[in-house]
């Protein structure tokens, strides 16, 4: 009897964008798009400054969250941060920041002179910890654990664990030799996955080029990747959210009341950095933007 050959499925993807690019950041996905598809990853954008445009202001840059935890991959360079918890540094090359604004969190942050280039990634927090009090984790290169090829951001792989208490979720940072193989094995339940290249290219099942998003079909199937040329790129897996996203300018919440508990923390320390004489030009850029944006309606 003749043999037959058993074909491996491979995992399609089903959705690709280029995302919308303003200067040096790319923004990937947004909650209102995007992140209704692959939650909890809601936001990201791939940052490339090259030191060349004039220097940010991180007064400037004064910004708050509630919600939701932002997770900073820094690959080149490096970028300066500060919080108002009190937190302040800077990430060099190969670091991470896990901002998990919880009830509420003002941050900022400006690329080193040298420029820096990396991803920014936003997380849905699940009801226990999305009015919760805020928690902040810097890891410096050294303490950033490395399975094979991979650097573990967030959650386990293989036999290695991320250092970041982060809700149940892998996300890595994969560096990959022209021509080398690599496979992913999402955890058990994990069918949310995706990636985005940051230079370099990638063979699947179909090619992803640097400067793309790549979504991949519900399933809990590995992904195997080919790398054309030097290539680096990010990959996130979970469980399905399984709230609604109520959006607020900055941030993201599973409920209207949740979303308010969150603004008048937002606001309240808002207003303490003004009586403190800083910070007045964020708070007025915030207020500007919640009166003309996408907070629910009897928030606004």
């Amino acid at each position: 009897m003749m043999a037959i050959p058993i074909q491996q499925s491979v995992r399609e993807i089903v959705l690709r964008t280029r995302g919308v690019s303003g200067g040096p950041v790319t923004r990937l996905m947004s909650p209102s798009d995007l992140g209704e598809l692959i939650k909890p990853f809601v936001f990201l954008d791939l940052f490339d400054l090259d030191g060349q445009d004039p220097p940010m202001s991180m007064e400037h840059g004064w910004h708050p969250h509630s919600g939701i935890a932002t997770v900073t991959v820094v690959f080149d360079g490096a970028v300066r941060y500060a919080e108002t918890t009190g937190s302040s540094g800077v990430l060099p090359a190969g670091s991470v920041e896990w901002m998990q604004a919880g009830n509420g969190v003002w941050h900022t942050g400006a690329p080193e002179p040298q420029g820096v280039k990396g991803f920014q990634l936003w997380v849905a927090l699940p009801p226990e910890l999305e009015n919760a009090p805020n928690a902040s984790r810097y890891v410096m290169p050294e303490e950033v654990p490395v399975e094979g090829p991979a650097r573990v951001i967030l959650g386990s792989y293989g036999r290695s664990k991320s250092p970041i208490a982060a809700p149940p979720m892998t996300y890595l940072a994969v560096s990959l030799k022209a021509g080398e193989h690599w496979s992913f094995y999402p955890a058990k339940g994990h069918t949310v996955a995706w990636v985005s290249v940051l230079d370099g290219a990638l063979r699947t099942s179909s090619r992803i080029p640097s400067g793309e998003l790549a979504i991949f079909e519900p399933s809990g199937q590995s992904i195997d990747f080919v790398a054309e040329g030097n290539t680096r790129f990010v990959v996130g897996a979970a469980a399905k959210h399984p709230h609604d996203l109520v959006l607020g300018n900055y941030s993201v919440h599973t409920s209207r009341e949740a979303l308010r508990t969150g603004d008048k923390e937002i606001r309240r320390i808002g207003q303490q950095l003004v009586a403190e004489g800083k910070r007045s030009y964020a708070l007025r850029e915030y207020g500007n933007a919640r009166a003309s944006r996408s907070l629910p309606p009897a928030d606004r």
